[in-house]
C-alpha cells in the first residue's frame, strides 16, 4: 500500500496545454494518469511496472505522465535521479532511463547514472554534475505542484485530474480508467 495522501475533489489540469511532459503511451489517449514519483521510493518502484503495463495493454486508451516529487529528505539520490531523467529526456531516452532507475533503485549514485547513460548510448556524464542542473526548475515546478495539490507521499497518482485513492494494482487501475478486466478497450456504457 502506498503512503499517498491527496486532497482535491475537483479535477485539476495537471498537464497544461503546450507542456512538453514525457508521455508514455498515446499522447491523444482519452485517459491521462499523472504520477508524482520518486526514483528511490519503493512504492513507486512497485507501481512503475503496473502503470506501464496498464498503458501498454490499453490499446491507446491510457497515457501516463510522470512528474517528479523527489523526497530528498528521505532519499539522498532522488533529486539527482530526477535531474538525470530530465537530461536523458533531452535525448529521447526519458522512459528507458526511468525504467532502468526503477529496476535498480538501490544503485542511483552518479557512477551508476553515468553507466546507465552509457548503456543507453549517450554520454553518461551528461546525466550528472553541473549539466543536468539546468533541469532544476522543471523538477522544482513538479515538486511545488505536488505540494500545492496536497500530495503527501509517493506515488501521488491522479486519473484525469482527480486523486486516485485505490490500490496500485492492475485490476483496480483498469476499473478506475474504465477498461475491461482484460484491458484493451473501454467498457461499454462509459
Amino acid at each position: 500500500m502506498s503512503d499517498t495522501e491527496t486532497q482535491s475533489p475537483e479535477p485539476v489540469d495537471l498537464v497544461p496545454e503546450g507542456d512538453s511532459r514525457h508521455v508514455l503511451g498515446n499522447p491523444d489517449a482519452p485517459v491521462t494518469i499523472v504520477e508524482f514519483g520518486d526514483y528511490e521510493c519503493p512504492y513507486c518502484g512497485a507501481a512503475a511496472p503496473v502503470l506501464h503495463r496498464l498503458v501498454d495493454e490499453s490499446d491507446g486508451h491510457v497515457q501516463l505522465v510522470f512528474r517528479h516529487l523527489p523526497l530528498f529528505q528521505r532519499h539522498p539520490y532522488a533529486l539527482t535521479a530526477a535531474l538525470a531523467a530530465e537530461a536523458a529526456g533531452e535525448h529521447g531516452l526519458f522512459w528507458p532511463l526511468h525504467r532502468q532507475m526503477f529496476a535498480h533503485q538501490d544503485r542511483l549514485t552518479d557512477e551508476d547514472l553515468v553507466a546507465y547513460g552509457t548503456e543507453l548510448g549517450i554520454d553518461g556524464t551528461s546525466l550528472v554534475g553541473d549539466e543536468p542542473q539546468r533541469f532544476g526548475e522543471v523538477v522544482e515546478d513538479d515538486y511545488a505542484a505536488a505540494v500545492a495539490l496536497g500530495v503527501r507521499g509517493t506515488p501521488g497518482v491522479f486519473v484525469d485530474g482527480r486523486p486516485y485513492q485505490g490500490r496500485l494494482e492492475l485490476r483496480d487501475l483498469r476499473a478506475a480508467v474504465g477498461l475491461s478486466a482484460r484491458g484493451g478497450s473501454p467498457r461499454s456504457g462509459r
